[in-house]
């Protein structure tokens, strides 16, 4: 890290229902994580940090779209805690130590190169039974979806055009996507007809789950960024064709079709 200009720290754990059952992870693997990067910074004169956050620690938000300065937060996952948590370091940091930091507070994340998700989740449930597709929940949670790529740009125009001592900003696309109408393009897009899919039911997914979420992007949009997918569900929509893309061939056939 000596001899660094700036640190861009994306590194969390990205299983947030296992996290829920285990209440060390996220602590370990975020605020404590996020503190080690900190203490490393000021011991090594770095004072920039670009920090990868999530809408998570706005919880059951009464304002949609939510602004950056809704309040009170109080998250409802673990995984938010860690990362509400882990804004207020940098900000002590910050305010104590001279540094300046990037806060982005991601929609759901999805393009090229996926690891998770519900996308990538229905896609291998498909894979394994070609017949019925399962969805968590009541299919009616509702979240705002953006490309990787967009994800990308956003941040480095966040950084370009902005310089106070704690920048942050929501970094998404206009409007939200219903779990259920992922599902229908999913199915579609593995070339799959008549599908029964099957809601287990309630308003969640999992424990932790925010049902519904919507961003005001008005902050980084009056600097002048836009992203290239403007909607979630066009976002959505190039989502998933990038999963079929890339994994239909690694992970075989559906049962009776090539994908």
């Amino acid at each position: 890290m000596k001899g660094s200009d700036i640190v861009f720290h994306l590194a969390a754990n990205s299983d947030i229902i296992k996290s829920a059952k285990d209440t060390r992870i996220d602590l370990e693997q975020g605020t404590i994580a996020t503190y080690n990067v900190l203490e490393a910074m000021r011991g090594n004169g770095v004072k920039k940090i670009v920090f990868t956050s999530s809408n998570v620690v706005y919880g059951e938000a009464k304002k949609l779209p939510i602004p950056e300065d809704y309040g009170p937060l109080f998250p409802i996952s673990m995984y938010g805690a860690s990362k509400l948590a882990c804004e207020a370091l940098i900000s002590a940091f910050c305010h104590n130590f001279g540094f300046k930091a990037w806060i982005y507070r991601f929609a759901n994340v999805i393009g090229s190169r996926v690891t998770h998700g519900v996308m990538l989740d229905f896609y291998r449930k498909l894979l394994r039974d070609s017949r019925e597709l399962e969805v968590l929940g009541d299919g009616k949670q509702s979240k705002p979806y953006i490309l990787v790529d967009d994800i990308v740009d956003g941040m480095l125009f966040g950084m370009a055009h902005s310089s106070e001592d704690v920048n942050y900003f929501n970094l998404g696309t206009e409007g939200m996507t219903l779990v259920s109408r992922i599902a229908d393009d999913v199915i579609r897009a593995a070339g799959l007809r008549g599908v029964k899919v099957r809601f287990t039911g309630g308003v969640r997914g999992w424990p932790g789950d925010v049902a519904r979420v919507s961003l005001d992007m008005g902050k980084l949009t009056a600097l002048g960024w836009r992203p290239r997918c403007g909607s979630s569900d066009e976002a959505m929509r190039e989502g998933v064709r990038a999963i079929v893309a890339e994994l239909g061939k690694s992970l075989g056939p559906v049962k009776g079709k090539t994908i």
